[in-house]
């Protein structure tokens, strides 16, 4: 079991008491602190009075779905989300993505599993980019600035606000701005190779950040090559 070096608070939001209990106790032993509730509403309470530093949320719940309790979330902010689904369901999954979530397991799981997504979560929200980047304190390709220590992204003087994984889709193609990147490719330097996502997925950030700087008159922010992948958009300095 991969031990957490650094205390962290996770929040484990499920309807079911054996699914909380099972995810509490392997993730108290991966050395981690936990909060529960039981429901959506109760869910917001904790985040609100706690703040932990992930959340693991089940999208189905009776009186309020994770996707409706992680709509609320991101217009508070920002905290990372793992979502659990017991449906096999791309639909639930993508949408799960496009509102911010930065992984998603579905029902049945392995605990370890879980621990192992909630860890790779964890790592990059502290700030940890892979080797190649770790020279650079800032990013600047044109008119965009990414900050890597304080995960943040701005676009003339206007901070916009990111999930950890948009944030690392945007770090990796701004790192190597004249290289196309495979889907598999983002995917490996993000998370290590190997790790099981569809295209749709990195298709789903993608369309998230091109939406969330169009209003800023970056509408060419990241290119499409068919067939081919993604490249991060060319602008005047």
């Amino acid at each position: 079991m991969i031990l957490c070096p650094m205390p962290r608070t996770i929040l484990v939001v499920d309807d079911d008491p054996h699914i909380r209990q099972l995810l509490v106790f392997a993730l108290t032993e991966a050395g981690l602190d936990t909060l529960e509730a039981e429901d959506g509403e109760a869910a917001l309470a904790q985040a609100q009075a706690h703040r932990p530093d992930l959340i693991i949320l089940d999208i189905n719940m009776p009186r309020m779905d994770g996707i409706e309790v992680c709509r609320r979330l991101r217009g508070k902010g920002d905290p990372p989300i793992l979502f659990l689904s017991s449906r096999d369901d791309e639909i639930d999954r993508i949408l799960g993505i496009e509102l911010g979530a930065d992984d998603y397991v579905t029902k049945p799981f392995s605990p370890r599993e879980v621990v192992a997504r909630v860890m790779a979560i964890l790592r990059r929200v502290s700030g940890r980019p892979p080797e190649v980047e770790r020279a650079a304190t800032t990013l600047k390709h044109g008119r965009l600035t990414l900050d890597p220590e304080g995960w943040q992204a701005q676009w003339p003087g206007v901070i916009v606000t990111l999930t950890v994984t948009e944030f690392g889709i945007l770090r990796t193609l701004a790192t190597m701005p004249s290289k196309v990147f495979r889907r598999d490719a983002i995917v490996a330097r993000l998370r290590g190779p190997g790790f099981a996502l569809t295209d749709r997925t990195i298709d789903s950030h993608i369309r998230n950040l091109r939406a969330k700087f169009a209003g800023l008159g970056a509408k060419d922010l990241i290119e499409t090559r068919p067939g081919i992948g993604y490249r991060i958009g060319a602008w005047e300095t």
